[in-house]
């Protein structure tokens, strides 16, 4: 049971890393539920301010919702390469499947195991992988499903 506060810290402090290194997650007031190495869970509280015309969020607020989703996935599944490669997205694609209405979830999973990046990084090379994410409304309706393509950026 030890590793169970471990995993704890480790969620806090992805959320806090993520919420201090990228203002437009503070902007938004999202809130990281969730980060495991299998799954990160990022909230985005109703806020009248990030709304649409049509009093739902805004489609560049459920867009940021799911990148930050799709970092917390990356930084905690990879957060142990940091000393020898910077993430970096490379393409996102995004499709908005019914109205959203409320506050909304991301859910982010990665797209290839971990260890198969990593093996491509000790090659030296630099890995590409996709994260799916599925934004839900609170009834549980998937409103947005992404793809965000990430890569590992060897340093020097």
């Amino acid at each position: 049971m030890g590793n169970m506060t471990v995993m704890s810290a480790d969620q806090m402090s992805i959320g806090e890393m993520l919420a201090a290194t990228v203002p437009m997650a503070r902007t938004l007031n999202l809130e990281f539920l969730e980060t495991t190495p299998d799954k990160a869970v990022v909230a985005l509280p109703d806020q009248g301010d990030y709304h649409n015309h049509v009093g739902g969020p805004h489609a560049g607020a459920m867009f940021t919702l799911g990148e930050s989703a799709s970092g917390a996935i990356v930084l905690a599944a990879f957060g142990d390469q940091l000393s020898r490669a910077v993430p970096l997205a490379v393409s996102a694609e995004i499709a908005y499947k019914k109205l959203a209405m409320g506050a909304v979830t991301a859910t982010a999973t990665l797209g290839r195991p971990a260890a198969e990046v990593v093996a491509e990084l000790d090659a030296g090379e630099r890995p590409e992988f996709p994260v799916m994410i599925e934004i839900q409304r609170a009834d549980g309706a998937v409103t947005g499903e992404m793809t965000v393509v990430w890569t590992l950026r060897p340093n020097g």
